[in-house]
C-alpha cells in the first residue's frame, strides 16, 4: 500500500481508529483510578575500606570499595536480610514478600548504594526502609569481619535515612494515559487496514467496472431525503443527487450512439440496494428532458413502484400477461409530467415464467413503439431468474451495486447469471455513496441580475447541470419547465470543484465532459 492509500484507509475508517483511541483512554484512566497506590521510601548507603598512605593503596582502596558495592546490592535485595528485618519490626510481611519491595542500586564508578522501598501504607515503606539499612550495616560488618578477630576490611554507614514519601510513584496517571493515546492510535490504525483489506464490498469505479464488464454510467449519493420521499421531482430539485441523475441521463446517451438503449431493465444482486428508487429518478429524470417515459413495475414479487408514486397496483404488468385485460386499459398516467406507469398488478405464483412468455416479449415490443424511453423495475438477480427473462426482452440491463453492502462475489455472481443466458449488461451504477467520498462534486451556481449587469446572486448547489441549461431551445418536447426556464433572461454560470479525482461516468475518456468542467454534456436531440 502507499500512502495515499493508508490516507484514504484513516478517512473512510476514521470511526475505527476513534473508537480503538477513546477506548484505550478509557482503559488506562480506569486502569489508573482503581489501582491502589503505592509509595516509596529511599536510603543511602555509603560504602567504604581501609585504605594505605600512598597513591596506589588509596587507588586499590577505592577499586576494592567499588566492587564490594555490586556485591552489597545483591545481598539488600535477599531474604536473609528481609527476613533480619521482619524479625525486628515484628511485620506481617514475609522474607519473600518484604524481598519482592526492595530495589538497590548504585552509579557507575562510586561507593554509593540507594535502597527504595514500596508499600501501599508511606509510614511503613519509610519504616522498612530505615530498618532494612540499618539491619544491612549490621549484616555487612559481620560478613567483613576476619574470623581471626580485628578490623572489617570494609565499613557500611547509613548516608541517608528516608522520610515519609508524600506523593505516590504509581501509578502515573498522565504517563498511563499517554501511553493509552499512543497504543489506541496504533491499534486503531491497524485495525482500520486490516478491515480495509478484508472488506470485499464495491467502493471504487476501477473494481465495479471491471466486474461488470461495463462503464460505469452513474455515482448516486446517499440522500436522507430519499427514505421519506423516493420521488425526485426535477424541475425544482437541486440536490446533489437531482445532479448526479442529470449526468446518468447524459451518459445513457454515450452508452451506444449509434443504437441507444430504449428499453432498459433496472436491477441488482440482491433486495435493499437501491434499485427501485434508481428506477424511478431514472425515469422522472428522462420525462424531465421531454421525453415520452414509461415506468413498468416489473418486480412481480415484491413491487415498490407504485407505493413510492401513488398509482394504482392492483391492475398492471400481470393482468396483461394473462389476459384480463389490454396495455391501454392499465397504463396509468403518472403526477409527473411525459411519465406513464405500468403496476404490477395481482402477483402471480410463477412470476418467471410469466415475465418469460411471448405475451411479455409482446408488451415489451407495443411500449418500445409508444414511448421514447421504458425502464423496467426488475426483481434482483441472485434470488429469482425474473430480472434476467426481462433483460432477454429488453436492450439490456442497468446493474445496481450499493456502495460498501454489495460484495465483488456478488456483483460478479449476478452478471454472471446475466451473461449465461445471453443478456447484455448496458452499464453499472453505485448508489448510496457517501458525501465527500470519492467522485464527489461540490456545485456553486451564480446567476447574472439581467444580462450585462455585474451584480450576482447565488442559486442553491446542485441544480440543472449548466449544459443542459446552456443547451439551445428545442422547438418541441420541451417540458413546460424547460420552455419557462428558456426564456428567463438570466445567464447561468458553474463553477465546480471536486473534491478528488472523480470516479463518476462523465469523466474523460469515458464519454462525458472533462472533469474539471464539472457538467453534463447536454442530451441529445
Amino acid at each position: 500500500m502507499e500512502v495515499r492509500d493508508y490516507l484514504r484507509v484513516l478517512q473512510t475508517r476514521w470511526k475505527i481508529v476513534a473508537v480503538t483511541t477513546v477506548v484505550a483512554v478509557l482503559g488506562a484512566l480506569v486502569a489508573s483510578l482503581i489501582s491502589t497506590p503505592i509509595y516509596q521510601a529511599s536510603t543511602r548507603l555509603f560504602v567504604s575500606t581501609a585504605s594505605g598512605s600512598s597513591v596506589n593503596e588509596i587507588y586499590q582502596g577505592n577499586l576494592f570499595s567499588q566492587q564490594r558495592v555490586a556485591s552489597y546490592t545483591k545481598l539488600l535485595t535477599g531474604t536473609s536480610l528481609a527476613q533480619r528485618t521482619v524479625d525486628r519490626l515484628g511485620t506481617d510481611l514475609t522474607a519473600t514478600q518484604l524481598a519482592a519491595k526492595v530495589t538497590a542500586s548504585s552509579a557507575p564508578d562510586t561507593v554509593l548504594v540507594d535502597v527504595k522501598v514500596s508499600d501501599p501504607s508511606p509510614e511503613r515503606a519509610r519504616d522498612l526502609a530505615n530498618a532494612l539499612s540499618d539491619e544491612f550495616v549490621v549484616m555487612a560488618r559481620e560478613l567483613e569481619t576476619p574470623e581471626n578477630g580485628g578490623e572489617p576490611t570494609a565499613r557500611v554507614v547509613v548516608e541517608q535515612h528516608a522520610d515519609t514519601p508524600a506523593t505516590p510513584v504509581s501509578p502515573k496517571t498522565k504517563r498511563n494515559v499517554a501511553l493509552g493515546l499512543a497504543l489506541g492510535l496504533l491499534v486503531g490504525i491497524a485495525l482500520a487496514v486490516l478491515r480495509d483489506r478484508l472488506d470485499n464490498t464495491v467502493k471504487d469505479r476501477s473494481v465495479v467496472e471491471e466486474i461488470v464488464g461495463a462503464g460505469l454510467v452513474g455515482t448516486i449519493p446517499l440522500e436522507k431525503d430519499r427514505q421519506n420521499e423516493p420521488a425526485i421531482t426535477f424541475h425544482t430539485a437541486n440536490s446533489g443527487g437531482a445532479e448526479a441523475y442529470r449526468e446518468l441521463r447524459t451518459n445513457l446517451q454515450f452508452l451506444d450512439v449509434d443504437h441507444p438503449p430504449r428499453v432498459i431493465v433496472v436491477t441488482s444482486a440482491l433486495p435493499g440496494e437501491g434499485k427501485t428508487t434508481t428506477a424511478i429518478n431514472i425515469a422522472l429524470v428522462l420525462a424531465e428532458s421531454g421525453k415520452k417515459v414509461a415506468l413498468v413495475e416489473g418486480d412481480l414479487r415484491r413491487p415498490r413502484v407504485s407505493k413510492y408514486l401513488g398509482t394504482l397496483g392492483d391492475v398492471g404488468l400481470s393482468t396483461v400477461l394473462s389476459g384480463q385485460a389490454s396495455l391501454d386499459d392499465v397504463l396509468q398516467p403518472s403526477r409527473y409530467e411525459n411519465l406513464s406507469v405500468l403496476g404490477s398488478g395481482a402477483l402471480p405464483p410463477n412470476p418467471s415464467e410469466l415475465l418469460g412468455s411471448d405475451a411479455a416479449r409482446q408488451v415489451v415490443d407495443d411500449m418500445r413503439a409508444r414511448f421514447d424511453y421504458v425502464i423496467i423495475d426488475a426483481s434482483p438477480l441472485l434470488p429469482v431468474t425474473d430480472a434476467v427473462v426481462l433483460t432477454l426482452a429488453a436492450d439490456g440491463a442497468l446493474m445496481i451495486a450499493r456502495h460498501g453492502k454489495t460484495t465483488r462475489d456478488q456483483l460478479s455472481q449476478a452478471v454472471t447469471n446475466l451473461h449465461n443466458a445471453g443478456g447484455a449488461v448496458l452499464g453499472s451504477i453505485i448508489t448510496m455513496t457517501p458525501s465527500g467520498g470519492r467522485g464527489s462534486y461540490s456545485y456553486r451556481y451564480y446567476y447574472d441580475a439581467s444580462p450585462g449587469t455585474p451584480g450576482q446572486r447565488p442559486a442553491p448547489a446542485g441544480s440543472t447541470s449548466p449544459a443542459e441549461s446552456a443547451a439551445p431551445s428545442r422547438p418541441v418536447g420541451g417540458t413546460a419547465a424547460h420552455r419557462s426556464r428558456e426564456a428567463e433572461p438570466a445567464v447561468p454560470v458553474a463553477y465546480a470543484t471536486s473534491a478528488k479525482e472523480p470516479h463518476s461516468a462523465g469523466s474523460n475518456g469515458h464519454g462525458g465532459t472533462p472533469p474539471s468542467l464539472g457538467r453534463s454534456a447536454p442530451d441529445a436531440p
